[in-house]
């Protein structure tokens, strides 16, 4: 299983790659630029050929995370724009990094008709994609339920992706808490066979690219998106052995969101990790 963790780039993308390896994992996450603006970036072209080099040397996945405020369901004109020339550019830093792609959320759309904030996030992702040539792709992330139900749903994220015109550079990622968070992944005996079963049926797990691990500090159902250290949450580590099943078979990035140790970091929890899969 290609496990790894989230890492800074605040040494640049070939050191991010290097710690990933010291830590020994197989993947990693980072944030391609500030993760709290949707400014353009300009970075280093050496930089980032090195660091895909390097990960390409040492059979290691990346996937750039697009920064918090991106808000595909956005429906104020210049936000809109602002998110598209961020996105793009994350894209491009990804690609340049030799990134599986970028992961986004629908995100909150406050008006009243929900079916304009789905159209909102069709037109995004068609306005991002348009043109684009490059490898990564667009991973989009399920939602925890925390403020809005959008994106909570298998059934949306597929739906979505057949209905844009560029389906060929969208994906997903799976998110263990926000699942359990909103009950997408229940709680209740057999609730990963359920979720792995509909998920199989829907097509979902056919475009998955990436998986953010992560225990939940709440009990499933509540939609509260608080990580957790692996086993030391409500998921806990039986829950995780019977997902870790599935997704050890899929050769994508299984990257950690979780609290690092005070003093500390990763390593232990990717060895553990490691130990709760079968492969």
């Amino acid at each position: 299983m290609n496990i790894g963790c989230h890492l800074s780039i605040r040494n640049g993308f070939l050191e991010a790659a290097k710690l990933a390896s010291k830590l020994e994992a197989s993947a990693y996450q980072y944030f391609p630029k500030n993760p709290r603006s949707l400014s353009v970036k300009q970075w280093n072209p050496k930089d980032a050929e090195a660091c895909m080099d390097y990960c390409r040397t040492h059979r290691m996945y990346s996937i750039a995370h697009s920064p918090y405020p991106t808000n595909l369901a956005i429906e104020t004109p210049e936000l809109r724009q602002a998110t598209v020339r961020s996105l793009r550019n994350d894209l491009a830093i990804a690609e340049a990094c030799g990134s599986v792609g970028v992961v986004v959320h629908f995100g909150k759309y406050k008006g009243a008709d929900p079916l304009q904030g789905y159209k909102n996030i069709i037109q995004c992702l068609h306005e991002v994609l348009e043109g684009w040539q490059g490898a990564a792709k667009l991973l989009i992330e399920n939602q925890a339920g925390e403020g809005s139900a959008m994106g909570t749903t298998l059934e949306e994220l597929v739906q979505i992706r057949s209905l844009s015109d560029y389906r060929e550079h969208i994906g997903f990622c799976f998110d263990t808490c926000h699942a359990y968070a909103c009950g997408l992944w229940s709680s209740a005996p057999g609730g990963w066979a359920e979720l792995d079963k509909k998920a199989a049926r829907l097509g979902y797990w056919d475009h998955l690219l990436a998986v953010h691990l992560n225990d939940s500090l709440y009990e499933g159902g509540m939609g509260k998106d608080r990580h957790a250290i692996i086993g030391t949450g409500s998921i806990g580590a039986d829950r995780f052995r019977q997902c870790l099943k599935t997704f050890s078979a899929m050769d994508i990035p299984v990257v950690l969101e979780t609290p690092v140790p005070r003093g500390g970091d990763h390593g232990p929890e990717i060895r553990f990790v490691k130990e709760l899969s079968p492969t």
